[in-house]
């Protein structure tokens, strides 16, 4: 087994030897990336005390924050003195950098706040301020809403209907000063000033439980007006709000009617101040281009049909009609805290061909989520039809079984004026390859581009190593990542589907947070999950919930899917240090944990509800196959026990003393039932499965002297099957349980293997995406079940976590979150010759690369400012490791130690190489 990571206990042993060892430090201190929130100068925050966040940079080795001084104020100016401004800290002695809570006066309604901070190291030198930064509130109460809801009285079938498009003209009486927005809908909106976009955000106000949450965006639109005559216009699409989704082809899910909420507040150089509402007195019309988009279906667009300037002044709008007011209450608003969608990258086709059918193919070479922008030159009433497509089949033709009712088609209408330029408004596809019919002459490449739309989530993480095929593999989880994280994690999005599955939410959670900055994504969505959650605290299987509304079967209580209501919040915890994730989500994740009780009873056994059990676990037509399906009540039991240990850890945190004993002594009877249930006197599970094994020997199901044993059968199994028979719940689990347990080399061989069913298998195949299913394509060419076979789908992309923890090293301490205690810990196996992997943390970068060569380990590590790291080598004799080329005796800013019986090396902030002999024997 592999040593226990450092403790809370070790840690502040370790604070003390690096501040001590910190002296010699160099001088230059710079405080940089002030947060608030998570976002650079939002607008619209509704937080009563918003955190502030920032990151220190120095040349210097083993820096370390003793103080820090806040200052607030009502301008960047006042923020020059401390007298001036409206709340000042003074010198707070503490080396907190990240979630500082604003401590100033109470904040009113679209009120800003500008901030500055600087830092102290522990050696007493002073930093800077730090580049002036600030936060905007947003619209804090209902009562602050003059607007009304209004929508468009225009003529609409059951079926899809033409967007309608809503306007109004005002008048700006001087000098502006500053001018906000405060904008939401039911449905989707795309709002312009002026002719100008707003912003640039898609698919907003976004996906949320609609009857319980809405989101509110706020704009500064300042720059979009002029004195004089104005207009504002504002098309609206059916979405998520109201158009198809699902199989079951229902629309109008959470509503009938498209609605929009204006409300801008024009502040003028005069000191005057002035509203622009939605009210009776904006117009509507259903006579404009965009004459059906669906989220499946995709969109039409009839260029004939556009009406130029109708979002600018002096536009005819006589044959317009009036809008209707609604009525509507604002209770449910709130202000958006998730990012938004984007236009995130353009990527270019890499070929166009004819497929043996006749179809003129554009490969995208890319399986991507977005759209195709098209140009044009054609006569009036040309119709160009765009068919999205994940794969082609055996004969090379374009495959579309797979979307099952989603159609993915864009028609384009020409209106026959030059060169015409189209891109869909809402509605997006996934797809590498798409059919063109009705171009106009012959297509070239440079007619296609490809538009990838996700939330914007920037990358924080990566991974690269020796093995070219790991590589892909790296980058087609972060492509399904990418695609999949549409303002909400989604499980596919392509076909008539693309719900927030909560399990494979919970599975992927860790990578996500590799990859990405998905803090503030997954913040959003869990406020769904609770405003979902069922009354007696059962949680939907899909959020936003829309498989259980309308509906009596509830669509809920899953094992290892309802339990993302724990698994998410304490990992975003875990691994941005955010404290208040657990404080807002704590009654959601009790009502979970408390539910499962219930039902378990007095047995603490939980086999009374549907669970979806190990999905998709690999399968086989063998008539003496012993199988690979995972008793249900054992994997609902062993999720009950883990839900009930986080959350009481999640207690502990914070400071909740009763319930934190309470959730540990249920854990502890848990645990104690699974093992008389499910598990023999020799240590064999009731289910003998690789899924059974690695769940509870990673949840700590198991007595300690059972569980040697019982890793010894995973082995055993793994190696007699020579691959992994693990679904979505076991995949996760498989490969750590393995290496912790001392079976590295299985782990390594599950990761190499490049035959079905493996994760090298996709690749091997020309996957640019994880795939739903091990043998999405078969290796005869076929395709799996249509009904169930997406090739964009990130569950089993959760192996990232181990390539970033494990193989290159870089693990966090469950004792300081947030990486202000770094593990390093390579492990090199596999036949891999060098790893490495960097992160973006709250506090900075942290690399860890490794490289064999000529009977030596080369290990680099970068450490940021303000955290400490513990090394773990592998392999090494410490006593033969250089430092920079010097003896490690005569490295003054690391340290050797010994945590339990292991030799370690401690270390602060900075760059280090070390080198050692590796794998050669004295």
């Amino acid at each position: 087994m592999k040593p226990n990571r450092p403790t809370g206990i070790y840690f502040c042993l370790l604070i003390g030897f690096l501040s001590f060892s910190s002296s010699s430090a160099s001088p230059s201190l710079r405080v940089v990336d002030p947060r608030c929130e998570y976002s650079v100068n939002p607008v619209g925050v509704d937080a009563s005390r918003p955190r502030l966040s920032w990151r220190i940079e120095s040349n210097g080795r083993g820096v370390m924050q003793s103080a820090y001084e806040i200052r607030a104020a009502t301008s960047r100016k006042a923020l020059e003195s401390a007298s001036s401004c409206t709340w000042a800290t003074g010198r707070v002695q503490s080396g907190r950098s990240i979630h500082a809570e604003y401590g100033g006066p109470a904040l009113k309604s679209g009120e800003r706040v500008y901030w500055s901070v600087r830092i102290w190291d522990d050696g007493g030198r002073a930093s800077g301020w730090s580049v002036p930064a600030f936060w905007e509130t947003g619209l804090l109460e209902p009562s602050d809403w003059k607007a009304d809801w209004i929508t468009a009285c225009v003529k609409e079938d059951t079926f899809s209907n033409p967007c309608p498009m809503l306007r109004r003209e005002f008048a700006v009486q001087g000098p502006v000063r500053s001018a906000r927005l405060y904008i939401t809908c039911l449905g989707l909106y795309q709002a312009e000033i002026n002719g100008k976009p707003v912003t640039d955000a898609l698919f907003a106000p976004g996906w949320t439980a609609y009857n319980k949450r809405l989101q509110v965006q706020a704009v500064d639109v300042t720059s979009l007006l002029k004195p004089g005559r104005n207009a504002a216009g504002v098309m609206l699409g059916d979405g998520w709000y109201r158009g198809y989704m699902t199989w079951t082809k229902r629309n109008r899910i959470y509503g009938d009617r498209l609605e929009l909420l204006f409300q801008m507040h024009i502040r003028y150089a005069d000191g005057e101040e002035e509203w622009l509402v939605s009210d009776d007195a904006w117009k509507s019309s259903n006579r404009g281009p965009v004459r059906v988009s669906s989220m499946y279906n995709g969109e039409t667009y009839d260029a004939r049909m556009e009406m130029p300037g109708w979002s600018s002044p002096g536009f005819d709008d006589g044959r317009w009609e009036k809008v209707a007011q609604t009525g509507r209450g604002k209770d449910l608003l709130t202000a958006q805290t998730g990012p938004p969608v984007r236009r995130m990258e353009e990527i270019r086709p890499v070929g166009i061909f004819k497929a043996p059918n006749g179809d003129t193919v554009v490969d995208m070479g890319q399986n991507m989520v977005g759209w195709l922008r098209v140009k044009a030159c054609g006569p009036a009433g040309t119709e160009i039809v765009l068919r999205h497509a994940e794969a082609l089949d055996k004969d090379g033709n374009a495959y579309f079984e797979n979307l099952r009712s989603a159609l993915q088609t864009n028609r384009y209408i020409l209106k026959g004026s030059g060169t015409e330029t189209f891109e869909p408004h809402f509605s997006f596809q996934g797809f590498r390859y798409a059919t063109v019919s009705g171009f106009p002459g012959e297509p070239a490449l440079d007619a296609f581009t490809g538009v990838v739309v996700y939330s914007d989530i920037p990358q924080t993480g990566g991974f690269a190593c020796s093995n070219p095929l790991i590589n892909k593999l790296q980058q087609n989880i972060w492509w399904g990542q990418k695609g999949n994280f549409l303002d909400v994690p989604t499980d596919c999005p392509q076909r008539d589907e693309r719900l927030g599955w909560t399990g494979d939410a919970q599975a992927f959670a860790r990578t996500a947070c590799f990859n990405a900055d998905v803090a503030a994504f997954y913040s959003k969505w869990l406020q769904d999950l609770e405003a979902d959650q069922k009354e007696d605290g059962a949680v939907p299987h899909v959020v936003p919930d829309i498989l259980s509304l309308n509906k009596t079967n509830r669509s809920a209580a899953s094992a290892g899917w309802a339990d993302a209501a724990v698994i998410v919040p304490w990992t975003v915890y875990l691994c941005y240090g955010d404290k208040r994730i657990l404080e807002r989500q704590y009654a959601s994740m009790k009502a979970w944990v408390d539910y499962v009780r219930r039902r378990a009873g007095e047995k603490w056994i939980w086999n009374n509800d549907f669970t979806f059990g190990d999905w998709l676990m690999f399968h086989s037509d063998r008539s003496d196959y012993p199988g690979a399906s995972t008793d249900k009540d054992l994997i609902a039991t062993a999720y009950f026990a883990r839900s009930a240990d986080l959350l009481s850890r999640a207690a502990g945190v914070l400071g909740m003393a009763g319930d934190a004993a309470l959730y540990r002594d249920a854990y502890e009877k848990i645990r104690s039932a699974f093992q008389n249930e499910f598990v023999t006197g020799s240590g064999r599970l009731s289910s003998n499965t690789q899924t059974a094994y690695a769940l509870a020997l990673a949840f700590g199901l198991l007595p300690e002297d059972k569980r040697r044993e019982a890793a010894i059968r995973l082995a055993g199994d793994v190696r007699s099957f020579g691959h992994l028979t693990t679904g979505f719940l076991g995949t996760p689990l498989l490969c750590p349980v393995l290496a912790r347990f001392g079976h590295e080399d299985l782990a390594y061989m599950l990761l190499n293997r490049t035959e079905y069913p493996s994760w090298l298998y996709p690749v091997t195949r020309g996957a640019t995406t994880i795939w739903e299913r091990w043998d999405g394509v078969r290796p005869d060419g076929t395709f799996q079940d249509k009904g169930m076979n997406s090739l964009n789908h990130y569950a089993y992309g959760a192996i990232g976590e181990w390539l970033y923890s494990y193989v290159a090293g870089i693990e966090l301490d469950e004792a300081n979150p947030g990486y202000r205690h770094i593990i390093l810990q390579p492990h090199p196996g596999g036949g891999l010759t060098w790893a490495r992997a960097r992160l973006l943390t709250p506090y900075g970068p942290v690399v860890s690369e490794w490289k064999i060569a000529d009977g030596r380990m080369a290990y680099t590590a970068e450490v940021p400012p303000n955290t400490q790291a513990t090394l773990f080598p592998p392999g090494g004799d410490i006593r033969k490791m250089t430092v920079g080329g010097k003896p490690l005796e005569k490295a003054g800013d690391v340290r050797p130690s010994r945590y339990l019986d292991q030799d370690v090396i401690e270390m602060g902030s900075g760059r280090t190489v070390f080198s050692w002999p590796y794998g050669v024997q004295d």
